[in-house]
């Protein structure tokens, strides 16, 4: 098994618990869109991907109608939402502990940037992170791949397998296996265990303790 140097980490799902702020945000902006009739497990498809593809995939949105529900989705989070927000146990030590190890660290979310930045000030892991990349306003550089990409090129970076990219869902295992790197599938966060084990990441652990051992060689 490689012995990883460099680690990006995806955030929601992987590195914090942000499943109470994201489905408050989204039904404060449905409500503002009046879209009422929805089962409310539709929501779950929210977290992870980027949120223009969750309005446009999910409840059929047009260009202009998804732009508008991402405003009031981001009016609502901006204020309340990426507060309601906590890490998984044993996250922040395991951050301290590879910190210690050398290991050189990063996130790549789909999250609006500087929402991730709060986030990660909020909780004092940002001392630990060499550079996080997010999601621009106007979602034009929103997938993961984009992200991964525009950080390993802000870095100076050449892909190898010796960079990982960890993530709890199928777009952070195709991002991180379409810009050459290895790949940690993690199971405890928002992802279908089955859709990530067949997208076929080179790793896969079932909690931050396993997430860990992988990384810590």
């Amino acid at each position: 098994m490689a012995q990883f140097t460099h680690i990006i980490f995806d955030l929601d799902g992987t590195l914090t618990d942000n499943t109470q702020g994201i489905i408050n945000s989204l039904k404060y902006s449905l409500d503002k869109m009046h879209i009422d009739d929805y089962p409310e497990n539709l929501l779950d498809g929210f977290i992870g991907p980027p949120l223009q593809w969750g309005f446009s995939q999910l409840f059929g949105l047009n260009e202009r109608d998804t732009k508008l529900a991402v405003e009031y989705f981001r009016e609502y989070y901006g204020e309340n939402g990426w507060r309601q927000n906590v890490p998984y146990n044993g996250v922040p030590e395991m951050i301290a502990e590879l910190d210690q190890l050398g290991k050189k660290m990063y996130i790549a979310t789909s999250k609006l940037e500087k929402y991730a930045v709060q986030i990660m000030e909020y909780f004092e892991m940002d001392k630990y992170i060499l550079q996080l990349k997010g999601a621009d306003y106007g979602g034009n550089k929103a997938t993961k791949t984009q992200i991964i990409s525009d950080l390993l090129s802000a870095r100076k970076i050449t892909p190898t397998k010796d960079i990982v990219m960890v993530g709890d869902t199928l777009f952070d295992i195709e991002g991180g296996k379409e810009n050459g790197l290895s790949t940690v599938a993690v199971g405890y966060g928002f992802g279908k265990k089955v859709e990530l084990r067949n997208a076929n990441p080179d790793l896969f652990a079932n909690d931050v303790e396993e997430l860990f051992g992988i990384l810590a060689r």
